[in-house]
């Protein structure tokens, strides 16, 4: 369960984030649009696309909360400095590979006290850095914790670290997008209104994505819609 930050852990996590962002101003080549779009208190979801391990600790060093946290794969556990990372800042693990209620449950609760939560709909990293169908799991904590989603749009972070290690300075971009209030699910028309209200989620960050980024959303009738709309 989530408990509230003490002083200790929230210098730790000041301390931690100017050490990233030390070295993200340093190795990369940064530029962030709708910053302030970001509430400094309640409880909201950040939805993002996923390309690289370096995209949670680009939004962490971003955004001055020290409630922020994330969803993080129970696989890196067995990873050396990353378990110790994801405890300092109150990660919740989740188990990918079945439906992990007890996860999702913390998770609700974490909203529903006022927490900013990090999830990638996609579930997993791209590998070809276009958006993949995306899962109902936002769509479904949205829901049950009553809380907005924030779309955010990260690119460039793909091959960053290989970037980085052969003396390249990266250019990423990361763009927030207005929070969403997504409509109550019915029950009785549960799975349709899962699935649009995760269309709609992906198709707000693909929105904010260059056209290269926005996979298999590029062709989606809402993207359509958000794009045509923004042109006026």
């Amino acid at each position: 369960m989530w408990k509230k930050t003490t002083i200790g852990e929230g210098n730790m996590q000041r301390r931690l984030r100017s050490i990233f962002r030390f070295l993200f101003v340093l190795l990369t080549r940064i530029e962030v649009v709708g910053l302030e779009k970001v509430p400094l208190s309640g409880g909201y979801i950040l939805a993002t696309n996923h390309l690289s391990r370096l995209d949670p600790l680009l939004l962490f060093m971003l955004i001055e909360r020290n409630d922020l946290t994330a969803l993080v794969a129970d696989k890196y556990k067995k990873y050396p400095f990353i378990p110790w990372l994801i405890n300092t800042l109150k990660g919740i693990w989740i188990n990918r590979e079945e439906a992990d209620f007890r996860a999702l449950k913390d998770a609700c609760r974490y909203l529903q006290q006022g927490g900013l939560l990090g999830i990638a709909p996609e579930g997993t990293r791209s590998p070809t850095k276009g958006l993949l169908p995306g899962k109902p799991g936002v769509a479904y904590l949205a829901d049950k914790a009553g809380v907005p989603v924030i779309p955010v749009a990260i690119s460039g972070t793909e091959g960053a670290i290989f970037k980085i290690f052969t003396l390249r300075r990266p250019k990423i971009r990361v763009v927030f997008g207005d929070p969403i209030r997504l409509p109550a699910v019915e029950r009785e028309r549960r799975e349709e209104m899962l699935q649009r209200n995760t269309d709609e989620i992906l198709c707000r960050i693909a929105a904010l994505l260059p056209v290269s980024y926005r996979g298999v959303y590029a062709e989606h009738p809402r993207l359509k819609e958000l794009l045509a709309g923004s042109s006026t």
